[in-house]
């Protein structure tokens, strides 16, 4: 007689998950009990030695066995973003009411590439879209839009579409079906802050326009986008018959939360007939507190939007979103395929969001965005990321009190970008030892970046509930790093 299979869905999914997810909260609890901090202590040859196992031997050990055993590794190697001295990255502490409900996503294995793998996900994610577009100021009869695993893949779809927008209003051509035409191959332009994402000169590459195709913008004295430099270079483009695809303006860039001029980028993109993304995936958060809403200012005019609610959201990795002002935008990816939405399955209302991803199997990750919508409502999750921005100016003012820190500036949104002054010794050398030292000794998760040619140290601010204590014994385990450094 054939053993049956312990599934987590159907009738006895729920009896089969209960015994296992306690044995795995119970090893999550040892594990982080285990690791004592915000990660563990000896660097990479430390986390290696917990996994010596054979990941994958000829007979299996049993459920339980190995949940528990990989389950106190697992997190016994990990960074804890829950913890308060993790504060490296845009890394968020999940909401607890979030990691649940991305449990039910996970039991239920919905695909969002055809209806009938995804009913509910299919309504949900289309609920979960127009609240976001209707937040970002878009009309949300006739925008359109899709949750993707980040701002890097929102970034890559968005260009493609400007791409494509471009070319047929250009030349006529269809670049998704036919390629890039060769009378505008090497002539094709995205322009950009000098502080853009990374994955936007990516996604040039990858699109077939090539890294060298991005144009950065020079910045003015706040580190934003300048509007007037970048009218000069569309005008200057224009005239040399090169074809500007896309103006890409930042809401939120990653070391200093700096948000561009958005409306003064949308005048001249628009005087310039040219498509406008707003790489939101930081600052869009921002869009949920009535005092910093404010700060976005001009986003509505964007042709897309992205954004990322496992930042600014406490989301699980995955949930970026990637909006579009109108759903026609979406016309160069999609696709009629017979085994997953058909005209007529489509037009007797069973409807697919094949046409809105570059991905086909996709997860649904809106569940756990729309459970948390409805469990705090805009209003909550303003608070939480008032919570963070409060505890950003708090930690500038106690680095700008210290006679031995140095405040690059005051913060935007949640990250305070600093360093420490020694008395002796080269300071990046410092900085960038004491920072490893942190690592090293599992005290500290500090970030580092570098502005101006020298080495600077970040704390990203996205737990909402430290507290003024934890961020001084923080500062503390860097000012005590710094000196055994600088001692050496």
């Amino acid at each position: 007689m054939t053993t049956s299979i312990q599934l987590a869905g159907g009738i006895g999914g729920p009896e089969n998950l209960r015994p296992l997810l306690a044995a795995a909260l119970d090893a999550l609890g040892k594990g982080t009990v285990d690791r004592g901090g915000p990660l563990p202590t000896g660097g990479a040859d430390a986390v290696g030695a917990l996994f010596a196992d054979d990941v994958l031997p000829v007979e299996g050990r049993g459920a339980e066995s190995a949940l528990d055993g990989l389950t106190k590794a697992f997190t016994a190697g990990a960074a804890d973003p829950a913890h308060p001295a993790c504060v490296a990255h845009l890394h968020t502490p999940p909401l607890a009411l979030a990691v649940a409900a991305d449990l039910v996503a996970g039991v239920l294995n919905s695909s969002l590439d055809s209806w009938d793998q995804a009913p509910s996900g299919t309504h949900v994610e289309s609920q979960v879209v127009r609240a976001l577009a209707g937040l970002v100021g878009y009309d949300p009869e006739v925008a359109s839009g899709a949750v993707t695993s980040g701002g890097t893949e929102s970034n890559l779809t968005a260009l493609l579409l400007a791409r494509d927008h471009a070319l047929s209003r250009a030349v006529g051509a269809h670049a998704v079906a036919s390629g890039i035409p060769a009378e505008v191959s090497g002539r094709l332009r995205i322009l950009c802050s000098e502080t853009t994402h990374f994955s936007v000169a990516r996604s040039a590459g990858v699109l077939g326009l090539g890294e060298e195709s991005v144009i950065q913008v020079p910045l003015d004295r706040d580190h934003r986008m300048d509007p007037g430099a970048l009218r000069s270079i569309l005008a200057d483009l224009r005239a040399g018959g090169d074809i500007p695809i896309a103006v890409v303006a930042t809401a939120g860039t990653t070391d200093l939360g700096v948000i561009d001029p958005l409306p003064e980028v949308a005048e001249v993109a628009a005087e310039h007939d040219t498509w406008l993304h707003v790489d939101a995936a930081y600052g869009g958060g921002a869009l949920f507190s009535d005092r910093l809403a404010s700060l976005l200012t001009g986003v509505d005019s964007a042709d897309s939007v992205a954004l990322d609610l496992h930042k600014l959201g406490w989301q699980p990795v995955a949930a970026g979103v990637l909006l579009a002002r109108q759903a026609a935008a979406f016309d160069p990816i999609e696709r009629r395929v017979a085994y997953l939405n058909t005209a007529d399955d489509e037009d007797a209302g069973f409807q697919s969001l094949l046409g809105r991803s570059l991905r086909t199997t996709r997860r649904p990750d809106a569940f756990k965005i729309a459970v948390t919508f409805q469990a705090l409502g805009r209003r909550g999750l303003g608070e939480l990321v008032d919570r963070c921005h409060e505890q950003a100016r708090s930690a500038a003012a106690t680095v700008q009190e210290h006679p031995r820190l140095e405040l690059y500036r005051e913060p935007v949104l949640t990250t305070v970008i600093f360093r420490y002054r020694p008395e002796r010794g080269d300071p990046d050398a410092i900085n960038a030892e004491l920072r490893r030292a942190l690592l090293r000794t599992g005290r500290a998760v500090v970030g580092r970046t570098e502005l101006d040619g020298a080495v600077w140290l970040k704390l990203t601010l996205l737990n909402p509930n430290t507290t003024e204590t934890d961020i001084n014994a923080l500062l503390a385990e860097v000012l005590a790093a710094a000196t055994d450094e600088e001692a050496r």
